[in-house]
């Protein structure tokens, strides 16, 4: 500790993250703070420029309503969410992103993004509500633009190689938050009158399918730890959907994207025997009614039947990638130079599909030799992720709009300033803010943008630098870089440096952490099924995980980063444990099976909430009721008709 120097930097708005959300919230909150004479930090644990979900790059833009085309409304859109998530969706949240999103992605393309176009000039569609884009320097793009908006504008300020590892307090204020540069000896004390957490959500919890000369290897990015979720629990936030994890189906070993084939192509998925699940078992949907007879069908629903297929022994599954390129180029085979043109084009499309946004799976169907057109490729359902964004809805209980909010929800969903946590001066955004799924890239973004004008709302009127007790500080200092100490001091006692009594290392912790998930908590190895028994089992064997994290030991800073990432991942898959033994039914066949209780039940149609109380060490689980903000529909519309 002695040769670590303290920095302090004070501001009014702190921004954790470098991603879509923090991205959006740097750009408005440049444009207000500047209005205000307001300073904004943004603090990234890599770097801007290639950091979060986008890093890699992306095929297509998910969330785009089109309302200036007057063909979707946002009530539309809120129904397509709350229908995918089996009815537990906020929907004044969700209507909040929509309704702002559409300007988001005409930002993205103003600043220089490729939005395919077709010859009319109008947005080539993957499906109702997606867009096709040339997305390799997606993030590029988006970073730059937040870059410029806070360092040209004079009003801010960018750390980036900085973790964050927690929340500092001012009573039940938000205070700002400590952390560490993960390449300089330096202790960093970000004092804010606001803070904006969108460090995205948690991969890693659950042991991977990708293991050996795959590991590491995840459809989520690596990187993303959980520490959204640790910072706002650990402030005491209410959370929300603890129990809602994602599981993609995904190209099988290298997770790359299967969007474009089944909405772009047509393509079907099929089992070993080449039978359509889809067709074959769509009896068992009418167990999960009224949401099994949506359309479209739930991720978790379609999931589901596939892995009834597996669970059956007629695997592997596989998507018809040579029967769908067959289909469209049929219309061309009357003239073999534009039927060969076509087949060269469908070709370039797929493997372009993966080389914008999973390369690595571009170079395992090379290694493999797979030629789309002529062969199917496997897929898979992947281990559980915590994501706020996507299909899933784990995150901080917010907020909503003050203006969307009817009689009946304002008492439960508004107090005071929209994306604002339960702790007073804590914001949230993009996977760190919960109940309101498939807001995807553009969606985070917008969300952050609109967190970013609220939290400046919230300085201008509580414009006092909140008090922070030094003598705490020094103790999480203390608590934080502890396992450097412990690591140097006992670190000679043995020949091998990874075995020792004193001590265990992050990579040890973190294999600890994902075999108890993944045996006990329905990971891949248990079909995504567990139990009560099960359940409680992980939260004995996670208490013991707790207690063995007060002995991680670190070499240098890096492997300091990955003692705190998977100590983040710990209190991530305690939140979920906790929440899944509360919620006592099955809501999401596919995404996990609770065979105690093997059914959707009506009174469990609420949100299940937790809050962890720092001053008692205690966890609270509690319900909140889902209200509408939209009339609900009646059969007709509930199967999109």
């Amino acid at each position: 500790m002695a040769n670590f120097e303290d920095r302090i930097v004070e501001t009014d708005l702190l921004i954790l993250g470098g991603g879509m959300a923090a991205c959006g919230a740097a750009v408005e909150a440049a444009y207000w703070a500047k209005q205000h004479g307001l300073k904004v930090t943004l603090v990234d644990k890599a770097a801007v420029d290639r950091s979060g979900a986008v890093a890699m790059g992306l095929s297509a833009i998910n969330q785009y309503v089109g309302l200036r085309d007057g063909k979707n409304t946002v009530k539309d859109y809120v129904e397509y969410v709350r229908n995918d998530l089996m009815g537990i969706t906020r929907e004044d949240l969700v209507a909040n992103i929509a309704r702002h999103v559409d300007s988001t992605v005409h930002l993205f393309e103003k600043w220089g993004l490729p939005i395919w176009k077709d010859e009319e000039g109008n947005y080539v569609h993957e499906g109702r509500w997606q867009l096709m884009i040339n997305g390799e320097s997606y993030k590029v793009v988006v970073a730059e633009a937040a870059k410029n908006a806070l360092l040209q504008s004079g009003v801010g300020e960018i750390y980036e190689r900085v973790f964050i590892v927690g929340p500092l307090m001012d009573g039940d204020r938000c205070a700002g938050a400590v952390g560490f540069s993960v390449r300089d000896n330096i202790f960093y004390i970000f004092r804010a009158k606001a803070t904006l957490v969108a460090m995205g959500g948690a991969v890693h919890v659950f042991k991977p399918r990708s293991s050996g000369e795959g590991m590491g290897r995840a459809w989520y990015p690596p990187w993303n730890s959980g520490s959204s979720a640790y910072f706002t629990i650990k402030a005491g936030a209410e959370m929300t959907c603890q129990e809602v994890r994602f599981i993609p189906v995904r190209f099988k070993d290298a997770y790359g994207p299967v969007g474009a084939w089944f909405l772009l192509f047509k393509s079907r998925a099929t089992n070993a025997m080449g039978g359509d699940y889809m067709v074959e078992r769509r009896d068992e949907l009418e167990k999960w009614a009224p949401y099994g007879r949506v359309k479209p069908i739930p991720a978790n629903l379609r999931n589901w039947l596939g892995m009834l297929d597996i669970k059956e022994g007629k695997g592997p599954i596989y998507m018809r990638t040579e029967e769908a390129i067959a289909k469209i180029a049929e219309a061309y085979k009357g003239d073999d130079k534009a039927y060969k043109k076509k087949m060269r084009e469908l070709e370039s499309e797929a493997w372009e599909d993966f080389l914008d946004m999973t390369i690595s799976q571009a170079l395992l169907w090379a290694a493999t030799n797979v030629q789309p057109e002529e062969k199917s490729s496997e897929i898979a359902a992947a281990e559980p992720y915590f994501i706020g964004s996507h299909s899933g809805a784990s995150g901080a209980w917010v907020s909503g709009p003050e203006d969307l909010q009817t009689e009946e929800t304002r008492e439960e969903y508004f107090w005071g300033y929209t994306n604002m946590s339960t702790v007073k001066g804590l914001f949230c955004a993009g996977d760190a803010s919960g109940a309101s799924s498939h807001k995807f890239s553009s969606g985070s973004h917008a969300e952050g943008r609109i967190a970013a004008k609220s939290a400046i709302k919230f300085i201008v009127e509580n414009n006092t630098m909140p008090e922070i007790d030094q003598a705490k500080v020094m103790a999480l200092k203390a608590e934080i870089l502890r396992p450097l100490e412990l690591y140097e001091k006992h670190a000679h006692e043995t020949t091998d440096t990874e075995v020792n009594p004193n001590y265990i290392r992050w990579r040890q912790f973190m294999f600890r952490l994902q075999k108890i998930m993944d045996e006990y908590a329905g990971g891949i190895s248990a079909q995504f099924t567990t139990n009560e028994a099960m359940l409680n089992r992980a939260l004995e064997l996670l208490g013991y995980l707790k207690e063995d994290s007060e002995k991680l030991a670190a070499a240098n800073l890096h492997e300091l980063m990955r003692c705190w990432e998977n100590i983040h991942r710990m209190w991530q898959a305690e939140a979920h444990v906790r929440t899944m033994l509360f919620r006592e039914e099955t809501r999401w066949p596919g995404y996990y099976f609770r065979a105690d209780k093997p059914a959707m039940d009506e009174k469990w149609e609420v949100f299940a909430n937790c809050r962890y109380d720092p001053k008692t060490n205690s966890w609270q689980m509690l319900t909140r009721p889902i209200k509408s903000i939209f009339p609900k529909p009646g059969e007709h519309e509930l199967l999109g008709g």
